[in-house]
């Protein structure tokens, strides 16, 4: 599989599966709130039988207990990736891992990331709003060696602060990225966004792309272009 993470934001099965269709061999691909709260569990078991490896987007946030007795119920799904907030803390962290280990019975663990400061989210809201004193990239620094002492794989971040998170948890220590938009396409809701190109300059090990390709002409042929340029 490859770098380059689709993110199937469409209103229902049908459309997600009338997608998928256009790709000859599988790929790696993200379900998010809006899918999973309006389809169920029935279209992740779907696009699973159909080979594609997947990235569950729900960003859990609650207390360490309920976040572990969900975490058990989604690794047996067979997904591949799973989320939380950082923001729930070291031990909501590492409940999460508890419960994907506790729910894999023998099968690979699916990968835990935790989620930094969201994409749609500037410096300027991060301060007034949500009450984060300093940059960005320190706020996203601070929750991702949060999250690797708590045993997490990785976090999501925007392209802008990968480089500087690798620098300080490793280089073994995902970074997932979305905000991703070619040079030509609008930025949407998201603030801190940038290209392939510029993920891959920075040390980004999985994009997510939405728009970008969803709504092109020829999604798979944009995928595969994007793929190139993540993995020259």
């Amino acid at each position: 599989m490859g770098r380059t993470i689709i993110a199937l934001d469409f209103s229902g099965k049908e459309e997600v599966l009338s997608f998928l269709d256009q790709f000859p061999d599988p790929i790696y691909v993200k379900i998010g709130m809006e899918l999973t709260y309006g389809e169920g569990l029935e279209v992740i078991r779907e696009v699973k039988r159909r080979g594609h490896q997947l990235f569950l987007d729900l960003k859990l946030h609650d207390i360490p207990n309920t976040v572990r007795g969900g975490m058990r119920n989604l690794a047996r799904l067979g997904v591949d990736m799973v989320n939380v907030h950082c923001a729930g803390g070291i031990e909501m962290m590492k409940a999460a891992r508890q419960g994907l280990e506790e729910g894999s019975a023998g099968r690979k663990r699916p990968l835990c990331i935790g989620v930094t400061i969201l994409t749609s989210i500037p410096q300027e809201t991060m301060n007034t709003e949500l009450g984060i004193p300093g940059t960005v990239t320190e706020a996203a620094i601070h929750y991702a060696r949060n999250a690797r002492e708590a045993g997490l794989d990785g976090v999501v971040c925007s392209p802008h602060e990968a480089r500087a998170i690798h620098e300080a948890c490793g280089q073994d220590f995902l970074t997932v990225t979305p905000g991703i938009r070619l040079a030509q396409d609008a930025a949407n809701d998201q603030k801190r966004v940038a290209t392939p190109e510029y993920a891959r300059q920075n040390g980004c090990d999985y994009i997510v792309v939405g728009r970008s390709i969803t709504r092109s002409a020829d999604p798979y042929q944009t995928y595969l272009a994007i793929e190139r340029t993540m993995n020259s």
